[in-house]
């Protein structure tokens, strides 16, 4: 389902030469790091400014009744696509497909940016859950024992390869029977996992709230240490995101899949391909997949550990510290490489949902409506936006990096320790947009 517009706006639509847009990209970052280094001595993040959302406003967001009523409109629109998914007709154009692929793996990010964890607030899972353990008398906060904390965010990393396997490497992932198992093995997992550890094991477990929680750090919504709703430059909120186990392998994940998923439509990897007949298509795709997650994690450790520290043991826990240095990154991938595939299929996943079981039924008038392929047909403009995603996420990434830098490292090292986590993000530019506009 991944062949409208991933590729709109190639290189050659680029207002100025890609060497130069490549040139640019790459100054922009050493220019932020040398600004960084003679005017940023102190971090900033480490205790962020707050202050708290208006009343009405928190009393609104922390009010049971609200809560509710938002899991209930997620739990409502899934059995309305689920419904299409099991009575509607198996073609490419049946609706669950768009909101799978799309509304849901895509519009994570813009909707989490936006109001912060978006998916723990509409969970069908959690909802389901919290009425099972209502009907059974038993607690949804913790379940039956205590979530080990050693698994950290390992299932979700193993949850989002999941999907992005299934996306990107299933040969048959635009047929509707996978898509309903992929969702039913989901489901059952979630339910089953929900049941013994409790609303913890969302927090950790479910692929699609640690991602939407991730992005969602990028957000200006937070929490205090009493739950109270407060208000946060979006760097210093990302500042408190938790450096639990996992989290790195998390990051690889969305990091190397959105990687794989331009560059499998280069000339490169298409001709890499066709020049082995006897292996199998899916299985090259699989470890490409599988190579570019591991490239980005291991260049990403690595980088960090060879920062200087006072004490060599020190060095294991520097991945995770600045593991939320990549968040931006992530972010502006997903922006950069989905920009038309969201705004142009999600503009035909919403005309869908007006025809669920396409027997020309219109149930919120708008038949009439046709998709908008503006993007598409302004090539420089996309291309240019594309860039600018890139561009502004790695900016930003060196931002938080040097900010947990300049909190953790020795003076002596706070300049020079850095420097390996700089070349990491100008070759993850580099990649970037050299993927980015290769397809």
């Amino acid at each position: 389902m991944n062949f409208l517009a991933h590729g709109v706006g190639g290189g050659e639509d680029l207002p100025i030469p890609f060497e130069y847009a490549l040139a640019g990209a790459c100054a922009a970052l050493a220019i932020s790091f040398s600004v960084l280094a003679l005017a940023w001595r102190k971090a900033k993040f480490e205790q962020p400014k707050e202050r708290p959302a208006p009343q009405w406003l928190a009393a609104l967001v922390d009010n049971p009744w609200f809560r509710s009523l938002l899991r209930l409109l997620g739990f409502a629109f899934f059995c309305y696509v689920g419904a299409a998914a099991v009575f509607g007709r198996d073609v490419q154009f049946n609706v669950v497909f768009g909101v799978f692929f799309v509304l849901l793996w895509v519009g994570i990010v813009p909707a989490s940016l936006a109001f912060g964890s978006f998916y723990k607030a509409v969970s069908p899972v959690r909802a389901i859950n919290s009425a099972l353990a209502k009907v059974a008398g038993s607690d949804v906060e913790h379940g039956l024992r205590d979530y080990p904390a050693r698994l950290g965010m390992w299932p979700a990393a193993l949850g989002l390869f999941a999907f992005t396997w299934f996306e990107l490497v299933y040969p048959f992932s635009n047929e509707l029977g996978p898509v309903r198992l992929w969702i039913g093995i989901y489901v059952a997992v979630m339910l089953v996992g929900g049941a013994i550890y409790g609303n913890k094991f969302y927090e950790n477990a479910d692929p699609f709230e640690v991602f939407s929680t991730l992005v969602g750090r990028l957000s200006i919504w937070g929490r205090d240490e009493e739950d109270r709703l407060v208000l946060r430059s979006p760097l210093a909120n990302l500042a408190t995101t938790p450096q639990t186990a996992g989290l790195v392998a998390v990051c690889s994940v969305l990091l190397g899949s959105t990687a794989f998923d331009s560059f499998r439509g280069s000339r490169l990897w298409v001709t890499f391909v066709l020049d082995h007949p006897g292996i199998s298509e899916n299985l090259l795709n699989l470890g490409g997949l599988i190579g570019l997650i591991l490239l980005a994690g291991v260049l990403f450790v690595v980088a960090s550990m060879l920062t200087g520290v006072e004490r060599p043991e020190h060095r294991w826990t520097l991945p995770a510290a600045f593991a939320h240095s990549l968040v931006p990154i992530i972010a502006g991938y997903f922006f950069a490489h989905y920009l038309s595939y969201f705004v142009e299929y999600g503009q035909t996943t919403l005309l869908q949902l007006n025809d669920p079981f396409a027997n020309g039924s219109d149930l919120f008038g708008l038949a009439n409506r046709s998709t908008n392929y503006w993007l598409s047909e302004h090539p420089t403009t996309l291309a240019t936006l594309k860039v600018l995603g890139v561009v502004v996420g790695h900016v930003v990434a060196v931002v938080a990096a040097h900010d947990r830098a300049v909190a953790l490292l020795p003076k002596r090292h706070q300049l020079t320790g850095q420097l390996s986590m700089l070349l990491v993000m100008v070759a993850f530019t580099v990649g970037g947009l050299t993927l980015l506009f290769s397809a």
